[in-house]
């Protein structure tokens, strides 16, 4: 690599398996300058190592080194390539791989930090707390073990934080690294990694670091620690990484101390993932030793804020008091002042300097010590005092954000807010609690600019309960988002997102066109085009608007308009988003964030159609996905969406039924006027479908106008006798409810019509295509017009009932059913009866018949194939191979013409034959469609449908059966038979018949008498003769027979009973649900297909042609049930299912809170709620003896001062002056 890349770190570019890199970045400090120490008579150079272990260049210059009095690290030693890194084992512990490194003091630390994140693959804190305190002589108090167990590695998990110890296996690093093993052990394994305990030890003071010394690395190094040795010098196994600072001494302390300061700078200067705020470091001081002064003036230099623990012992105690009750002279407002200040500074010096020699009487070099005391109480705005007993160990993590938020006001603006920065910090920590009970309990005034950075924050990484505690507190959406930030949002998708690569995948057609000096990014095109491409013809394409596009033109021209504007300003990314609810929806469906996903519905209008949305989104993702398991998450919050898409709808069908069945047609200005029945046969979604409220309309529709209780043998006579449809047979609807129901659809919702279990009426929503317009575009009665007005606009009633007999679905399906047994009637009788031979002596009359009903039936798929739908051809043609019926009618058409050509020529007639009786069995096959629509048979074909696949397994394991007995037995039987025809029967049709008890003994079992001429001559066999049997293997070929008995009639068989009977009894809980669901399909194949059934049809057709080609009719039967809703009316069916939504989540909050996990929830929190109250009263009761034991002093010297002042004449008091000591000792005897 070039000194470019050494001096920005460079190590996020090298390889990650050949590591033969980090000797040339990484470097050790070895003595070059042997300095005597005087207390070791000469033997010790002031490294720390002997003279025998210097190398002979820093013995050289005896001259130059008895000049030198102070051994300097950077002065006397010099770097050379690290010989320790790599993976490391404690030998007795578990198995899994630490990381350490040996490198020099002066190492840059952002290419320690890059190393960290990179190879050894830490993820990036969103906390660093730097715990300091003491080494392995000081004994370490148990409640502060308690502490660091349920406070501080606790706090840590919560936020994902790293701490840094000292790494050894003694004082403060040891309680760390037991703590967090403690608190691995009590969570599950989830958590294992959010907490990174990091170890900075230095490396002349490692024991057995002869161990890891190997300088092409170590993968791993195993690393002995003794059993007996506690508080010692030897790493903590409970680390999870290890840097084993040089700095050139051995058995040295506080080598490591200016690396680890400039390595924690360098960090809080860093930003984790798409934070808004930098990573903060916090130091903690626990217990110490004096010499750990450098190590907190150092960083109180580099503005790091420090957490000092009041009563842990040692260092913590002195720097609680020189904070707390050491303080610093006024100055006088009179001249003088830089005397008064010089003065000031010296008493501060002085004070201190007592403070020193109390706590540390046995110090050397007590001057040096106060300086550094001086210029620490000289940032003592750093530092926070923490009284466990005070404040607990629970509420450490809001300790620790507190400290972080003070020490950040320091450096803040004062015009700006210093709970946003404390808010920050909550959002990136993931603390909603203590946002709740801190920042939004009703104390502290937001602003819309304070709000609006954490807000993204929240968003960008994925965290709902923030995002829902914003807008509780009155964040205002519509103000917030702007189509310019969705962009942005969509930019900050994660690679590993599905979303992601395939955004990218329609950037970079985008990018092809452009030049390439051009950089482009995400932009609402690109999400466009990915909606599109997801939803299909569900919907009209999302953000066309804004590009100014035409749906109808080509793709070509819009891309090009696109990409025009796209160079250009965007003016629209400054506009505020219309529906800013559902584009966050799709956002958050499109990253499969379920939790986040889940709110923006609950804010989202159209609950029933957006939670239909979603699921239709995922389940299109699930297809792509590679993943198993986010493909599996996909699909169960596709069926979440589903299971809530129906519960919803539940709520509004018992509720009102009129108004719930116009949700289901109603078009959507929301979705592109998609409709709930659209989007959930897009979504698959056979929960929906199978609803009661469905069914209803779909009942509904397929019966017309006619009662839903009329039998099937009425319309059946019906259609034979036409005038009965006059009479009473069939049960119509009466016109008054048909008007009722046409003032309910034009009236507002908020109208006193009862609507009571009403439903829609067929020519409520069938399209008229007599009138040339949709039948829900029902003019307003305007003022004075009655009901009666609109009644006799009506067509006569002779022409009404006439229709609404032929026009309903069930008539037409019904007139299909009896025209196609009449075909297949006529198909078998010229099979059968009137199959003559080629012309000039045929075909007959009723073949010509017969071919002129198949024209007719091709005509019909024409136009069910390329005329029905606003599609393209192409789009129109793929939709229609999808269907499996349709295939069954391409093939039975194929078969069918090539049949007829066939037959037309005596050389192929047989042929023809063959091929017309095999077409025969195709369409009678077609025949199971057609009764998919009946209650009892539907279900029962769905099951067959499933048993079918079943059994091409067990075909599978069948044929292998087959070839392996069928060609051994053959090979056994008969040494040679060049017959193919004779070969392949006895291979593969006679062990078939076997399993059905067909079994040839005579010829198998030689031993039985065979009355058939054979030979053995091979002249004979050749010319086609039998030959005879091979008697020598008599006893194998039976054999066999019984072992391919066994397996094919027992084992295989009943295999195959058994998966039959596991799938019906799995399919049968589900049947009834996909049988609704293809229910809908055939509903609208029937209500689109014309009213007379082939042969007749063909008079539809030409009726068709002349209205779309001759007079120019658009067609009304583009959009299945459809009803087109606006202004008031749309708005009050909107509000009212919102309404039915809130009681749904009213609901389900109830459920919830019933549950055994919220109960111990709301217990745990009351219990916890009188713990602190506890503690406060605790404090109380320590603060009223202190007030007490005051009132008392007072007391005592106002009675002094009485008697004095009483006996001022001259007599002396017998009462000595009280003293506050005397006074509190006194009540506490008491």
């Amino acid at each position: 690599m070039d000194e470019k890349d050494i001096e920005q770190g460079g190590v996020g570019a090298m390889s990650k398996t050949d590591l033969s890199w980090i000797p040339e970045f990484f470097k050790k400090r070895v003595c070059t300058t042997f300095v005597e120490d005087s207390f070791s008579n000469g033997r010790l150079c002031q490294c720390g190592l002997a003279r025998d272990t210097h190398q002979s260049v820093a013995l050289g210059d005896n001259f130059s080194t008895a000049m030198v009095s102070h051994w300097d690290s950077t002065q006397h030693s010099s770097e050379q390539p690290t010989d320790a890194f790599g993976d490391l084992e404690f030998t007795g512990a578990s198995k899994k791989n630490r990381y350490f490194l040996r490198l020099s003091s002066s190492t840059p630390p952002s290419r320690v930090f890059e190393i960290m994140k990179v190879h050894w693959k830490l993820k990036q804190p969103n906390l660093v707390v730097s715990v300091v305190g003491g080494e392995g002589k000081l004994k370490i108090r148990g409640w502060v073990r308690d502490l660091l167990r349920k406070g501080l590695v606790k706090a840590a998990q919560s936020t994902g934080a790293w701490i840094i110890t000292g790494g050894l296996k003694g004082g403060i690093g040891r309680c760390v690294g037991e703590a967090v093993r403690d608190h691995v052990l009590a969570t599950s394994s989830v958590y294992l990694n959010k907490v990174v305990p990091i170890g900075i030890a230095p490396w002349g003071l490692v024991q057995n670091r002869q161990q890891l010394i190997n300088p092409e690395g170590s993968f791993p190094a195993k690393y002995f620690v003794s059993n007996t040795s506690r508080d010692t010098c030897y790493l903590d196994n409970n680390h999870m990484a290890f840097l084993l600072v040089d700095d050139g001494t051995t058995g040295r302390r506080n080598g490591e101390v200016s690396f680890r300061v400039r390595l924690e700078d360098y960090i809080s200067h860093q930003r984790p993932g798409s934070a808004t705020i930098d990573i903060p470091v916090l130091c903690m001081l626990i217990s110490g030793e004096v010499a750990m002064l450098e190590t907190i003036d150092l960083s109180l230099k580099a503005a790091m804020p420090w957490l000092v623990l009041a009563g842990s012992g040692g260092l913590a105690n002195f720097v609680t008091d020189i904070v707390e009750n050491v303080q610093s002279a006024s100055m006088s407002p009179s001249g003088g002042a830089e005397k008064e200040e010089g003065n000031a500074n010296m008493e501060l010096k002085d004070r201190l300097a007592e403070r020193v020699k109390k706590h540390f009487p046995a110090a050397n070099e007590t001057d040096k010590l106060v300086d550094k005391v001086v210029s620490i109480y000289q940032n003592k705005d750093l530092i926070f005092i923490y009284h466990a007993e005070q404040d607990g160990a629970d509420d450490f993590d809001t300790v620790l954000l507190k400290t972080l938020v003070q020490a950040s006001k320091q450096r803040v603006a004062e015009s700006a807010n210093p709970y946003a920065d404390e808010l920050r910090l909550a959002v990136t920590w993931n603390r909603v609690d203590i946002a709740k009970s801190e920042f939004f309990n009703g104390n502290i005034q937001w602003k819309y600019g304070d709000l609006e950075d954490s807000m993204t924050d929240a968003l960008e990484n994925n965290k709902p309960k923030f995002i829902r505690l914003f807008i509780e507190n009155g964040l205002n959406i519509l103000d917030y988002l702007t189509y310019g930030r969705l962009e942005k949002l969509y930019k900050s998708i994660p690679e590993n997102c599905l979303a992601y690569s395939l955004l990218q995948n329609f950037l970079n057609v985008r990018l092809n066109e452009s030049s390439a000096d051009q950089q482009y990014s995400v932009s609402l095109y690109e999400v466009s085009q990915l909606l599109e491409n997801l939803l299909g013809d569900v919907c009209l394409p999302f953000y066309t608007t804004l590009f100014e596009l035409d749906t109808k033109s080509s793709k070509r021209k819009t891309f090009k308009k696109a990409f025009k504007l796209l160079q250009e300003s965007c003016l629209y990314r400054d506009i505020p988003c219309k529906h800013p609810w559902l584009c966050l929806f799709i956002w958050a469906v499109l990253q499969n964030r379920c939790e986040m996903a889940v709110f923006f519905w609950e804010m989202c209008g159209e609950s029933v159609l957006t939670a239909l949305g979603g699921c239709k989104l995922l389940r299109e993702l699930s297809k792509l996905e590679i993943e198993t398991e986010t493909k599996l998450s996909m699909r169960d919050l596709a069926l979440k969406f589903e299971y809530m898409a129906h519960d919803v709808f539940s709520m509004c069908y018992q509720t009102k039924a009129c108004h719930s069945l116009q949700l289901l047609i109603r078009k959507s200005q929301l979705w592109g006027n998609a409709t709930c029945l659209k989007m959930a046969l897009g979504a698959d979604a056979r929960l929906f479908f199978s609803h009661d409220g469905v069914q209803s309309l779909l009942s509904q529709i397929w019966w017309g106008d006619m009662e839903r209780s009329t039998e099937v043998w009425k319309v059946i006579l019906t259609m034979f006798i036409p005038p009965l449809c006059y009479t009473n047979l069939i049960n119509f609807r009466k016109l008054e409810n048909v008007e009722e129901k046409i003032v309910t659809l034009v009236v507002p919702l908020t109208s006193e019509i009862d609507c009571h279990n009403k439903v829609f009426s067929f020519s409520e929503i069938k399209n008229n295509e007599v009138e040339q317009e949709d039948s829900f575009n029902i003019r307003r009665p305007t003022k004075g017009t009655s009901v009666a007005s609109f009644r006799q606009k009506n067509r006569p009633f002779v022409v009404s009932r006439w229709r609404q007999f032929w026009y309903a679905p069930i008539t037409s399906f019904l007139g299909n059913v009896l025209m196609y047994f009449l075909f297949l009637f006529l198909y078998a009788y010229v099979l059968l009866i009137d199959f003559k031979p080629p012309p000039p002596d045929g075909p007959a009359t009723s073949e010509f018949m017969l071919y002129f009903w198949v024209f007719t039936l091709v005509c019909e798929e024409i136009r069910e194939t390329f005329i029905v739908g606003s599609k393209t051809v192409g789009q129109r043609l793929m939709l229609y191979v999808q269907d499996v019926w349709n295939k069954f009618d391409v093939l039975a058409i194929s078969l069918f013409i090539a049949g007829m050509f066939c037959r037309m020529f005596s050389w192929s007639f047989n042929m023809a034959r063959g091929i017309l009786c095999m077409d025969y069995m195709v369409f009678t096959l077609r025949l199971i469609h057609i009764f998919t629509i009946h209650k009892q048979l539907g279900p029962k074909i769905i099951i067959l449908g499933k048993m079918m696949k079943d059994a091409f397994f067990f075909l599978f394991f069948l044929a292998v059966w087959l070839c392996a007995y069928g060609v051994a037995n053959q090979a056994l039987l008969y040494t040679y038979d060049p017959r193919p025809d004779r070969v392949f029967r006895r291979v593969l049709y006679r062990p078939y018949l076997h399993i059905f008890g067909q079994i040839p003994v005579e010829e198998i079992d030689t031993g039985k008498s065979w009355e058939r001429h054979c030979t053995d001559n091979l002249t004979l066999i050749n010319e086609g003769e039998e030959p005879c049997r091979d008697t020598s293997h008599n006893w194998l070929v039976v054999i066999l027979l019984v072992i391919f008995l066994l397996v094919t009639n027992i084992l295989l068989v009943n295999l195959l009973i058994a998966t039959f009977s596991y799938t019906f009894s799995k399919v049968q809980e589900r049947s009834d649900t996909y049988w609704k669901f293809q229910r809908y399909n055939l509903i609208v194949e029937y209500h689109s297909r014309p009213t007379l059934a082939p042969p007749f049809i063909i008079l539809s057709h030409i009726n068709l042609f002349i209205k779309r080609n001759l007079r120019k009719v658009p067609s009304t039967k583009i959009h299945h049930f459809a009803l087109d809703l606006k202004g008031k009316e749309a708005n009050n069916l909107v509000k009212w299912e919102t309404l039915q939504k809130e009681n749904f989540l009213a609901i389900e909050y109830k459920k919830q809170k019933g549950t055994d996990s919220e109960r111990l929830k709301q217990m745990s929190a009351k219990v916890d709620g009188v713990l602190k109250q506890v503690a406060e009263i605790r404090d109380i009761d320590r603060r009223l003896r202190t007030l007490e034991s005051d009132m008392e002093f007072c007391t005592s010297s106002l009675q002094w001062i009485m008697e004095t002042l009483s006996q001022s004449s001259g007599a002396k008091t017998s009462k000595v002056h009280p003293t506050r000591k005397a006074v509190i000792s006194a009540s506490l005897e008491k």
